[in-house]
């Protein structure tokens, strides 16, 4: 219900205006580590300190002409080279249609095959997010093709509001990929995504169960105490080794469970993104959880 009432305003005129401006910038701030490299990179620079891998996000979606693509690829192989060489702990995660899967051509193809290209010479991966489901099997699909080039450098997410998803995460499985495993952030048709939050945290339970008891390298993101329990038993029941797993979670979100993993010994890796298309992005944060609409509104009426 929060996310549908959050998601169905944000592109609102009024809406937009007080979340981008001064105030709406300082909230954005909290989930995003700025809007040039360099921020990033301090970023980076400040979870590795605190135990933390990363990985980074430069935003942005949909982009509607090809020198948008193949800015954001520069931007992503630039972030790479910073990444390799100042040693950090870190890999990228990457939109198609950032990478133009929305024009004609395929450009898309040649731009993040040239992403992973890098990411493996530098010794780190990429990660495919996954877009609302009208981009499912063309992720997939890429993911799967690029795999195939690049055994271990390549992950995707996978969302587990999907009715599909587990069919998709035995065809992963089955290849031997990273798989991260999400909710979901996007506002989906009930005819194919769960509604319900019950219903929602019930098939991230058994999909935890499914990946976490395959030989697959398992993220398990996700902000939802009871569900990170759930998956701590499994991992102890499976016995799978902390090289085998790590959990993820985005950056500014529950600060304090971050650092209580890491305090325990597990791999986590904070999701860190970065640029100026940060408004769909703090959009789909905010209808999260309602702790962060508080803080925003908190935070408007401060000024």
């Amino acid at each position: 219900m929060l996310r549908s009432v959050v998601l169905g305003i944000a592109n609102r005129p009024l809406v937009r205006r007080l979340a981008t401006g001064g105030p709406g910038r300082r909230v954005a701030l909290r989930f995003v580590a700025g809007e040039q490299l360099d921020d990033a990179i301090a970023v980076i620079r400040s979870l590795n300190a605190r135990g933390a891998d990363v990985s980074l996000d430069h935003l942005g979606e949909n982009v509607v002409d090809v020198a948008q693509a193949y800015a954001a690829a520069a931007t992503y192989q630039a972030a790479i080279d910073r990444i390799e060489a100042d040693g950090l702990r870190a890999n990228v995660s990457v939109k198609l249609t950032q990478l133009g899967l929305d024009l004609p051509g395929e450009h898309d193809v040649d731009l993040v095959d040239k992403v992973v290209a890098r990411a493996a010479a530098a010794g780190t991966s990429v990660t495919l997010d996954m877009e609302d489901h009208g981009y499912t099997d063309a992720t997939i699909d890429a993911c799967l093709r690029l795999a195939a080039l690049y055994p271990g450098k390549v992950g995707v997410a996978i969302q587990a509001y999907l009715h599909r998803t587990p069919g998709d995460l035995a065809r992963l499985i089955e290849a031997d990929l990273h798989v991260r495993l999400c909710k979901g952030a996007y506002q989906e048709p009930r005819a194919i995504a769960l509604r319900r939050p019950a219903r929602i945290d019930a098939a991230y339970a058994s999909l935890a169960v499914q990946l976490l008891g395959s030989d697959a390298y398992a993220m398990i993101a996700t902000h939802d105490h009871r569900l990170i329990e759930h998956a701590k038993r499994q991992i102890r029941a499976l016995g799978r080794t902390p090289d085998s797993y790590e959990f993820q979670m985005l950056y500014g979100v529950r600060r304090e469970l971050q650092q209580e993993l890491l305090d325990e010994g597990h791999r986590l890796r904070v999701y860190v993104p970065f640029g100026s298309a940060w408004y769909p992005y703090l959009m789909r944060r905010i209808a999260e959880r309602p702790a962060n609409v508080r803080f925003f509104l908190e935070s408007l009426a401060r000024g």
